[in-house]
């Protein structure tokens, strides 16, 4: 840009010139450091020391300054700190070798502070990391041992077969068309039956199971997005997605709401069903949920959740929820990532149609209690890290 020539000396900068905002972020401060000479602006403040002094110590009283608020700018609109202003201050004057001392003591406390909050942030993505890895041992069976005396998970599915039978002649839901089961062959492959046909889905299932275990379709085993039929004057939860916790947490709030406020244009969801949202970033963000000790036992929320509701009690919602939770069902679902980006969505396709392990219900809450133990721990170190 073009300077003119009484410009000029007022707008360069040389090595050592510590350089302070007047507008934007008022009173930040920094030293210019280098040989060559740069040209400035007219809204950042030039100081030059008259006499030999620590430009360091100086940036950092503007500092001090400006994290206790003692800089602070005037105007109407767009605020500033003018030079009048800059003048006006008082600034502490110690002897030039205390002015070095000083500076090389907060530089070195400095470098620390930084050290620690760099191991700290390093330390944070390595807990994040751990959950992710006890959340997929679990669900691969790899985190507690079996027991042979244990019901295995082909009874547990098998009652979930008979519990949807008598919800569907009492007309409570509909028939699946598309109702699996999916079984081990004497060719040591799987199979999965819808109707009569009957294909191998080698090239589907994620892994081996333990003795014990099943495999089954998340829609086989979970009524997805059921509705509530309730009073309308009974007071409900109401939770939107703001209100449901990143990460591992399985935390959530609600407001009160009588359920005839908020019963359309809501996703329903009733005491242990689980949600997780469908929309990024809040699906790769893992917000999901159990919900628990809902008002009246009820609840509805955004249309961007997702809620199961576990048949007839036979999987642990905690163990559904690691499943939702765990790195492979998160990364599966990004891969069916649909819509504007920012406002993509998780495909329902996906959801119904995807193979969960099944450990036997005693395993599950083994897995829980393990889980639990694990995941406290890992968090009162996260907690005292802050």
């Amino acid at each position: 840009m073009p300077y003119t020539e009484a410009e000029l000396e007022k707008c360069t900068v040389r090595t050592g010139d510590l350089l302070v905002c007047e507008g934007g972020d008022i009173g930040r401060a920094a030293i210019w450091t280098r040989d060559e000479e740069i040209r400035i602006q007219n809204h950042i403040h030039r100081l030059r020391p008259y006499v030999n002094l620590c430009v360091k110590f100086y940036y950092y009283v503007f500092l001090l300054y400006k994290q206790t608020e003692r800089i602070s700018g005037k105007g109407i609109g767009i605020q500033g700190l003018s030079s009048n202003q800059l003048h006006a201050l008082y600034f502490p004057l110690p002897p030039l070798l205390e002015q070095e001392e000083i500076a090389d003591k907060v530089d070195n406390y400095f470098y620390y502070i930084d050290f620690i909050e760099s191991e700290k942030t390093d330390l944070q993505s390595t807990i994040q990391l751990a959950k992710s890895k006890i959340l997929d041992l679990a669900i691969r069976g790899k985190l507690v041992p079996q027991d042979p005396n244990d019901e295995p998970a082909s009874v547990l599915l098998e009652r979930i077969r008979e519990e949807k039978e008598k919800l569907i002649k009492q007309g409570k839901i509909k028939r699946d068309k598309n109702e699996s089961v999916i079984f081990r062959g004497e060719d040591n492959s799987y199979y999965e039956k819808i109707g009569d046909k009957v294909r191998c889905i080698d090239d589907e299932v994620p892994f081996e199971l333990p003795e014990g275990w099943e495999f089954a379709r998340l829609s086989n085993i979970c009524n997805i997005n059921p509705r509530n039929d309730i009073d309308d004057e009974l007071l409900t939860s109401f939770v939107p997605m703001s209100f449901i916790g990143n990460g591992f947490s399985n935390t959530f709030s609600f407001d009160n709401r009588k359920w005839k406020d908020i019963k359309n244009g809501f996703t329903h969801f009733a005491e242990n069903d689980v949600g997780f949202a469908k929309i990024t970033p809040c699906f790769e963000n893992r917000k999901s949920v159990i919900f628990r000790n809902l008002c009246n036992g009820y609840g509805a929320g955004t249309t961007e959740l997702y809620i199961l509701h576990p048949y007839c009690n036979t999987i642990s919602p905690n163990y559904l929820l690691y499943l939702i939770k765990s790195e492979r069902f998160i990364n599966s679902g990004k891969e069916t990532f649909s819509g504007a980006v920012g406002q993509q969505r998780v495909g329902k396709e996906f959801v119904l149609k995807h193979i969960c392990p099944i450990p036997p219900i005693s395993e599950q809450i083994r897995i829980e209690n393990k889980v639990s133990l694990l995941l406290k721990t890992l968090d009162n170190i996260e907690e005292s890290l802050n």
